[in-house]
């Protein structure tokens, strides 16, 4: 078993518990709906994974569109709607979250009736460095990656920067501040990963995924802590475990 097969499989992990932690907190408390959204996006995240780990045992048409769209076209959307729920308590919001689910499951539609060259597929070499042979670059589907990974990468690295930024003006809640630059570092590894396996270079890829799954994980479980000091802690903070 090499790296492209261990890789994988730890982002898995570590996606899973992430998403089941989350969910677990929205079950306590039902009303923040933020981290029932950050728990789809999660589960998407690691839906991804899971399609890589198939894909690098053995060839599947499912596993390949479901990495395709999980892993390059709709996690970072619906894991920055998430956090555009935390910050935004306006009605619109909603309206937000409607447009992205209509728009997920065209854009699911699109992908599912595309073509594909499954011949393009050979067993052993990592599905990022291979894709472009098997949903090949002149298809229109491949367009649909740009808008939802731009609105995922703003909503999720905007809010958290924006969020420590806050916490760190008050001078309250260190933990937070941390917290939310490690997240926002863990969304800024895997789109730097994803643009350039857009761009031919898909050898980081993996390694991407996983720095991003660990210092999300971290950030979202160090910003959930308790607070280490009294004070007024301001709005807009980009994680709320409960």
């Amino acid at each position: 078993m090499d790296l492209n097969e261990i890789v994988p499989m730890l982002s898995s992990a570590v996606m899973i518990a992430f998403a089941l932690d989350v969910f677990r907190r929205f079950a306590r408390r039902p009303t923040h709906t933020h981290l029932l959204v950050w728990g789809i996006g999660l589960a998407m995240f690691a839906l991804g994974t899971v399609s890589e780990i198939i894909l690098n045992l053995t060839w599947s048409e499912v596993a390949f569109r479901s990495w395709y769209l999980f892993g390059a076209i709709l996690t970072a959307a619906w894991i920055g709607q998430g956090t555009l729920y935390l910050l935004v308590r306006r009605p619109w919001v909603k309206i937000v979250t409607i447009v992205l689910t209509v728009a997920s499951f065209g854009v699911a539609i699109w992908l599912w009736a595309t073509p594909i060259v499954a011949s393009g597929f050979h067993l052993g070499t990592p599905i990022s460095l291979q894709y472009g042979d098997i949903l090949l670059k002149g298809v229109p589907v491949r367009l649909s990656t740009i808008p939802f990974n731009i609105y995922g990468t703003v909503t999720l690295v905007g809010g958290a920067l924006w969020s420590g930024y806050l916490f760190w003006r008050k001078r309250v809640l260190p933990n937070r501040v941390i917290g939310n630059v490690l997240i926002a570092a863990g969304a800024l590894s895997v789109a730097t990963a994803s643009t350039l396996a857009r761009l031919g270079n898909g050898s980081f890829l993996f390694v991407g995924e996983l720095f991003a799954a660990l210092l999300m994980y971290a950030g979202f479980v160090l910003a959930s802590q308790p607070a280490a000091v009294e004070g007024k802690t301001p709005q807009g903070q980009a994680v709320q475990a409960e």
